[in-house]
């Protein structure tokens, strides 16, 4: 079968389904906005992809400040979907027509791909559709959205249109989970069938971790107290500003008790810090309470130092708005690591309180102490917790066994109609 499949940073949420289709011999070829190294590097290797046609769509976005406010983002998806619409005439030029066509629509690459194989399946990878309520930009009170009614319902409408629009030529849809999959209203809903991107629970797997020096010259050793914290970027929508704030307290019953705290001061999600960046402006709040010497902001750290944090952590901490759960929660999950988060549709998906984690209102700091004290004190409680965790992690999202599979059935099944 020759399936093309397109996305901005391709391979994305595709990382592992590529090399599985063209394992099994279907000619793939790979559009995205990457440079072919980064693309290679993001794949996992030269190896992993053998086979692969890939073709890097270019198209400056769109970077004026004259038009409308509300039109610059699309015109940034237009831009997008132009370079990719000019790569796929290349490839039609050569005679060369998909039997299905497998998208991220969010940013607009794929959009135009039906005025060319008006003919040909379109699967869409279903990652989230924005609303004005019940996701993240009306949860926390601390950061009250703009609500100017129908003026916010303008602008979120354009936000969404390229996955609307290439909803109209969509034969069916892909979602990792059940609260990704219900942002998206009927019918859409009725078309998406939901397989997550699946966990490497041999790779991911409990272990003894070795011991490590941070940066700071500290050493970690297995056996030592250690919280761990992860973000992509350090950031309210994932709980930066609840965690710190309740780690004074935590340290306080705790006196031995480290902290290690992964990730960047960018922003993925929402708005920038008012000054600066969110962990020194929400660290200023507390330093004085803190004591430095036990917390050790990391930064972004490679992939195996991360998966070494998690096997000597003795407690992961995850939070996050109504929201795209985090891999590190999975991953958290799939190493054993005992694992206290916030109480979110989210979460509630890979964590049932009391039976392999333990949730906590979001804004309850007490709780979250409380919770994360208990995980460090009671050790026979934490391996429980860890055990069960691991084990549903491989009963419903282990890689080879249970997602690729379905993942590679969905696609069979798209194909044929």
């Amino acid at each position: 079968m020759r399936i093309l499949i397109v996305h901005q940073n391709f391979p994305g949420q595709f990382k592992h389904l590529v090399p599985a289709l063209l394992a099994r011999g279907d000619e793939v070829v790979g559009m995205g906005m990457r440079d072919v190294k980064e693309m290679v590097a993001a794949s996992g290797g030269e190896q992993r992809i053998k086979g692969l046609r890939y073709i890097r769509s270019t198209g400056a976005c769109n970077t004026a400040t004259d038009g409308h406010a509300w039109s610059r983002d699309f015109d940034s998806k237009i831009i997008r979907g132009e370079a990719t619409l000019r790569s796929a005439t290349r490839l039609h030029a050569e005679g060369w027509t998909p039997d299905l066509i497998l998208a991220h629509p969010a940013w607009g690459e794929a959009m135009f791909l039906p005025n060319l194989w008006p003919d040909v399946r379109i699967a869409l990878y279903c990652e989230m559709l924005y609303r004005e309520e019940g996701l993240d930009s009306d949860f926390d009170p601390e950061f009250p959205r703009q609500n100017d009614g129908p003026f916010e319902s303008a602008r979120l409408m354009i936000r969404c249109l390229p996955q609307r629009l290439l909803w109209d030529h969509a034969a069916a849809g892909l979602s990792p989970t059940r609260f990704q999959a219900d942002t998206y209203p009927d019918p859409m809903r009725g078309k998406i069938s939901v397989i997550h991107d699946g966990i490497d629970t041999d790779a991911v797997a409990p272990g003894p971790g070795q011991s490590m020096k941070t940066g700071g010259g500290h050493v970690f050793n297995p056996g030592d107290e250690i919280i761990t914290f992860v973000n992509r970027n350090l950031e309210p929508l994932r709980g930066y500003h609840r965690f710190i704030r309740a780690l004074p307290e935590i340290q306080r019953r705790r006196p031995e008790a480290h902290t290690i705290i992964v990730g960047g001061t960018e922003v993925s999600y929402g708005a920038a810090a008012p000054s600066g960046n969110w962990r020194d402006h929400f660290l200023a709040e507390v330093r004085d309470q803190l004591d430095l010497s036990r917390v050790h902001f990391v930064g972004k750290v490679p992939y195996s130092v991360y998966l070494n944090m998690l096997k000597l952590s003795r407690a992961h901490v995850y939070l996050t708005y109504p929201f795209v759960a985090s891999w590190s929660l999975a991953e958290a999950l799939s190493t054993g690591t005992p694992v206290v988060a916030s109480d979110t549709a989210p979460v509630r998906e890979f964590v049932t309180d009391g039976d392999n984690g333990l949730l906590v209102d979001f804004f309850d700091s007490d709780a979250l102490v409380d919770r994360t004290c208990k995980l460090l004190e009671d050790r026979a409680l934490a391996t429980r917790l860890g055990e069960a965790g691991r084990a549903h992690i491989v009963e419903h999202y282990d890689l080879t066994r249970v997602c690729l599979p379905r993942q590679l059935a969905w696609i069979d099944a798209v194909a044929r109609g």
